[in-house]
């Protein structure tokens, strides 16, 4: 069977020496912290690499070499032109080169004229004219002939230059929704550089057939049962990249989902691994994000019932034994529909576990993956080397023996396509012949080895200590320990991340493959089988601890890890256990279960005095003496004996979890230590007596019993200070503030640490400050709130300095990320400034009870990140800024409204899930009941006599706010220049006169208006569904509002409402149409505010155009990209609904979007539209 990998395809071998695919040129006081940052984010999330330079120059100014090197080596160049563009000299001299690399090599071009007249700049007006003026005079003032000369050429460049520009054919912003504007920028320019593109654009290749199959797989099935899927195959053969590609494409299709990664060896590696995992799988299904599981039972038990609930898309991947899946899907089943997807090197695994001697156990396939076939093979080879799937000229039996050597397997493939690239035709022999000669490694394994072999040496001792002790680590923190350790690690990492031996993943995580890594240990074991003393690297935790024990350390050792708790995981029975093993033999009489109970009890008290467990185990620090060589050394829950002067002198590295003593002993060899982690220790404070280390630049102190933490002006590179969870903490020194280097400092929930020192505010590096949950963030707050009113006090003004700023005390100015979250904060407990703070762009205040936004939040001019989530007081919110791009405003029980200031023009996405009181989000959504309601504009809407429906309630089920249908008085819902409301009755009103009888069946109200006169379709998604009680039937309104010439008399209008007979909607009975008529006369129009909105029928509604040009308004288009509804749109209700398969006009991807997440019961209902005409 063919097996997938990701490749990029080309038809034929391609040379660049491009290194951007975007050059921005642009003025930077015009648009540098608007548009044009924007524009940047917006080509880089298209994954187009774009040269953005940071610095500012002045007029006169030479154009920097760097600049004319970036110019050179981009493929397009964008230019914005604004109103002072031609102010800059050097944005001019910048103009020149892009038009003369566009005349000589063919350079992309695409001008965006912001805010100016494309004629005015063609005949040098306006202010382009007024600077061309300037530069003439500058340059005819000048007294140095030569340069008046040069400067006089120049002028005519420039003068050409803006003429030629001109000329072309660009993009005009005036008048546009940025937004819309910018997503047509790099729509034209990615269609421009697509032959550039095409080359990193990842493929999935010998897998179509696979794709579809599993893809209707996933489609269809039973909907009584749910159904499981087994992909097994040896390592690295694409179990894992098949199945996320699989999930990919289909997550959106399932109420709840979730992807559980690198199950096997996370388990192998990581204490109380099954929690940690359960804590992800039910993170993800209840769609909450603090999970704390204690017992794995319980957590089970808990999975088991979340999985009966909803449709759920589930991958675990690589299970290698029973317990994981018994732990992570229980033995009660899943929803009707669910799917569930298992990768495994074992394919009898699934049918093992519990779930499977059930009485009605779930459908089950298995997938057996073996490997590309020759022809893939040599493609996937041949794009790795040669950058095409075709062989270069004169390499094709060479490439043609190296993809045999591959046996298929697409590591293996990537992994020595990528050693072989740029050889020549001797190299590639050589290494053939070299794989032919590892007679004692498997086929895979050669590959993987000659990957290592071609690496430079600093490389490779790079590679094997990731592959030892770092996978799974941080990247800075790797980085800065193995810097320490003499490496060169940035070249190091983009080298092995270029050969297929490592890559970064989310959160900026370290990792490998697990081949990848066995390999790697493999070579350490290599040097000494036998004898681990005798190695470089010592992982292995029980190795560790024999050669400790038995004194067998010795000075080739360079990094050791021993954790007790592992080991002891290993060796005792644990309550997890037991119960397990009880679910397992229930039908063992009750006599033999109690024998058993009493028999586990006692083997697990032998095993509690075992020289094994963790805490019987002394070690000497003798042993530690030997070891001359140590730089990287772990002993977490390890208890020490002896002078830890023995320790190694040459440390860079040393994490003991769990440390005994209540400081940190001064003879401790510390001069070259980089890295010190102490988290989970017994600590009261640092140190005795604190020595000066130079070199410390980490230092974990995090769950510790830390009391007191001082001494900090003896660490004078220190670049992070973790201080999380240190409950019993009460000081913290002041001499905090001599660490200048600090970057991060996280006091997040030391709960009782009471004053944060005021000294961090002169900290000039820290970018991320948390303080989540301390008890000092109120009162640090406070005394900046204090000082700010002292400082401004006109009584003491001849006592502040003439710098009023410099005076008041402030969060760090280097701020990007500040985290407030759980801090008892009040609204009042703000100051009214944090100007000071003009870097943020990440401002958390979960938690807090405010009742508004505080004012201080407004000063941030470079948030782009608020979270308000869980304030349960939070009543109303007005957007702070317009530079704010996610606003985050989850489970806010009391919030009511979300207003945006005026000059937004970029509404920002906005998550309001469980914010069940929440009525308005403005130029989005209004929802009000329909008794507080005025008169007058019901009256406009044409909605007379539903004074008796006031006192009525029904239920109603709003799939963002609530998670169940809720009871609730009738509703007025406005969205898009759309007015809907429903309520029970029989009958349709009398005011409307064109009636007909429906045919079909509906779950919300889902319409679309035609006006087959003019060719204008809006088709109308609506969110909200109503739900039948009993045999009462349902009455839906909807009025829409039409301007600037939408609908006109005279023309032919057709009005629809879809039929739904797939998911079991709504019965519809009847349905009329009534014209409502605006003579536009009313000196007050009551409608006056819900015609401003922008986005309505007759405003912008750009984002919501499909690629037929009719227009599908659907609510969570706001929240969400376009190529997420594809799913949808594929869907027969939609089909049915607008007449073909739709697409949105800007959809750049093939994704699907959300099902929908309730589907009420069948019902009767009646449907009325109003339709209203008015002059704007």
């Amino acid at each position: 069977m063919a097996i997938i990998t990701e490749i990029q395809e080309e038809e034929a071998a391609t040379t660049t020496t491009t290194k951007y695919d975007v050059f921005l040129s642009f003025r930077g006081k015009d648009t540098r912290l608007g548009f044009v940052d924007h524009l940047y984010q917006a080509l880089v999330n298209e994954n187009i690499s774009t040269f953005l330079d940071e610095e500012e120059f002045e007029s006169g100014e030479e154009l920097k070499p760097e600049l004319e090197r970036a110019i050179k080596s981009s493929c397009a160049s964008i230019i914005v032109l604004s109103k002072n563009f031609a102010s800059s000299t050097w944005c001019l001299d910048e103009l020149v080169m892009i038009l003369e690399q566009r005349k000589v090599f063919g350079h992309i071009v695409l001008p965006i004229f912001y805010n100016v007249e494309p004629t005015h700049i063609r005949k040098q007006e306006s202010t382009f004219g007024e600077a061309l003026f300037k530069h003439k005079q500058r340059i005819e003032n000048e007294k140095d002939e030569e340069k008046k000369i040069q400067g006089a050429r120049k002028l005519e460049k420039w003068t050409k230059g803006l003429t030629e520009i001109a000329d072309l054919i660009g993009k005009n912003a005036t008048g546009r929704r940025e937004t819309v504007f910018i997503e047509e920028v790099v729509n034209e320019i990615s269609s421009k550089l697509e032959p550039h593109l095409q080359m990193r654009i990842p493929r999935l290749i010998g897998m179509d057939n696979l794709i579809t199959s599993i893809g209707s797989w996933l489609k269809s099935g039973s909907t009584k049962t749910a159904e499981i899927l087994t992909i097994w195959g040896m390592a690295g053969i694409g179990k894992t990249t098949f199945a996320k590609h699989m999930y990919k494409l289909h997550e959106h299709k399932f109420e709840r989902r979730s992807f559980v990664e690198d199950i096997g060896r996370r388990c192998a590696q990581q204490t109380c691994s099954k929690l940690d995992l359960q804590k992800q799988l039910l993170g993800d299904i209840l769609k909450k994000k603090k999970i704390e599981p204690h017992n794995v039972d319980l957590s089970t038990s808990k999975i088991e019932k979340a999985l009966l609930r909803k449709k759920t898309l589930l991958v675990l991947d690589d299970v290698d034994n029973i317990d994981q899946l018994e732990a992570l899907i229980g033995t009660k089943g899943f929803h009707p529909g669910s799917k569930i997807i298992v990768t495994t090197k074992d394919g009898s695994i699934t049918e093992k576990c519990s779930l499977f001697r059930m009485p009605y156990p779930p459908e089950h396939e298995i997938l057996a993956l073996w490997g590309l076939s020759d022809r893939e093979s040599l493609r996937l080879l041949c794009w790795n080397a040669f950058g095409s799937i075709h062989p270069m000229k004169g390499f094709e039996k060479e490439a043609q023996r190296a993809a045999k050597y591959c046996v298929g397997h697409p590591l293996a493939l990537e992994v020595l396509g990528r050693s072989l690239a740029n050889e020549d035709i001797a190299t590639w022999n050589d290494v053939l012949e070299m794989l032919k000669a590892k007679v004692d490694l498997t086929g895979v394994k050669k590959i993987l080895q000659i990957g290592f072999d071609t690496l430079p040496e600093n490389c490779k001792e790079l590679f094997k200590h990731i592959a030892c002790f770092f996978v799974g680590t941080d990247r800075v923190v790797a980085e800065t320990i193995l810097k320490g350790c003499g490496i060169q690690t940035s070249y190091g990492i983009r080298k092995l991340i270029d050969r297929c031996l490592l890559t970064i993943e989310k959160y900026n995580v370290l990792a490998m493959h697990q081949l990848v890594q066995d390999m790697g240990r493999d070579l350490v074991v290599g040097e000494s089988p036998e004898k681990p003393w005798k190695r470089s690297r010592v992982w292995n935790h029980e190795e560790s601890l024999d050669l400790l024990e038995k004194d067998k350390a010795s000075k080739k050792i360079q990094g050791l890890m021993l954790d007790m708790k592992l080991l002891g995981k290993v060796h005792t029975f644990k309550d997890d256990d037991h119960k397990k093993n009880f679910r397992v033999v229930q039908s063992i009489p009750m006599v033999y279960i109690v024998f058993l109970r009493i028999w586990l009890f006692f083997a697990r008290l032998v095993l509690m005095f075992s020289s094994s467990y963790s805490k019987n185990v002394e070690l000497r620090t003798d042993v530690l003496q030997k070891m001359d060589k140590l730089k990287l050394l772990q002993l977490n829950h390890v208890k020490i004996s002896g002078y830890y002067k023995n320790f190694p002198k040459d440390l860079r590295w040393l994490c003991m979890h769990g440390f005994h003593l209540k400081y940190i002993p001064s003879d401790l060899p510390m001069d070259n230590l980089v890295a010190l982690d102490m988290s989970y220790s017994n600590l009261r404070r640092l140190w005795n007596k604190p020595k000066l280390l130079g070199s410390l630049k980490i230092l974990n102190l995090s769950y510790s019993k830390l009391v007191k933490a001082e001494g900090f002006s003896w660490l004078p590179a220190l670049e992070r200070l973790i201080l999380r969870s240190c409950e019993r903490l009460v000081y913290l020194c002041e001499s905090i503030g001599s660490c200048n280097s600090l970057v991060i400092l996280d006091m997040s929930k030391c709960t009782k640490l009471e004053k944060v020192p005021i000294i961090i505010s002169k900290l000039k590096n820290v970018r991320t400050l948390s303080l989540e949950g301390c008890l000092g963030a109120s009162e640090f707050l406070m005394q900046m709130k204090d000082m700010e009113s002292y400082a401004s006090s006109s009584s003491i003004t001849k006592f502040v300095p003439k710098s009023p700023k410099s005076f008041l005390i402030s969060f760090p100015s280097s701020l990007v990320t500040l985290s407030l979250i759980d801090n008892n904060l009040s609204s009042e407990s703000f100051p009214k400034d944090f100007s000071s703070m003009s870097m943020v762009k990440k401002l958390r205040l979960d938690g807090n009870p405010i009742v508004t936004l505080p004012d201080c939040v407004r000063s941030l001019i470079k948030l782009e990140e608020l979270y308000v989530g869980r304030c349960s007081m939070l009543k109303s919110l007005l957007c702070p800024s317009p530079t704010i791009k996610h606003l985050l405003t989850q489970h806010c029980a009391t919030l009511d409204k979300i207003t945006f200031p005026q000059e937004m023009a970029t509404l920002p996405v906005v998550y309001f899930k469980d914010s069940v009181s929440l009525t308005e989000i403005q130029g989005i959504m209004k929802f009000q009941f329909i008794a507080q309601v005025e008169d007058q504009i019901l009256c406009s809407l044409g909605w007379t006599n539903v004074e008796d429906v006031k006192g009525l309630k029904m239920q109603i089920w709003d799939s963002g706010r609530w998670p169940i249908a809720k009871k609730l008085p009738i509703h007025m819902f406005y969205e898009f220049g759309i007015f809907s409301t429903c309520f029970p009755g029989k009958v349709v009103p009398e005011w409307l006169a064109q009636k007909s009888n429906g045919t079909g069946v509906v779950s919300s109200l889902r319409i679309r208006i035609q006006n087959e006169t003019k060719n204008r379709t809006w088709i109308y998604y609506g969110y909200i569904f109503a739900v039948q009680e009993g045999d009462e039937d349902i009455v839906w309104l909807s009025h829409w509002m039409f301007r600037n010439n939408e609908i006109e008399n005279g023309d032919k209008v057709s009005v629809t409402i879809v039929e739904e007979e797939e998911d079991g909607g709504i019965m519809v009975r009847e349905c009329a149409v009534s014209p409502v008529y605006n003579d536009g006369d009313n000196k007050e129009d009551p409608l006056s505010y819900y015609k401003s909105w922008k986005h309505i029928i007759g405003g912008d509604l750009s984002d919501f155009q499909l690629t037929s040009g009719d227009y599908f308004l659907i609510h969570d288009r706001f929240f969400h990209p376009p190529y997420r509804f594809k799913m949808l749109f594929e869907h027969k209700t939609t089909s049915n609904l607008v007449g073909y398969t739709p697409q949105y006009k800007d959809e750049d991807a093939n994704r699907s979007e959300h099902d929908n997440q309730y589907r009420p019961t069948k019902c009767v209902m009646f449907c009325e539209v109003g339709v209203e005409f008015f002059q704007p």
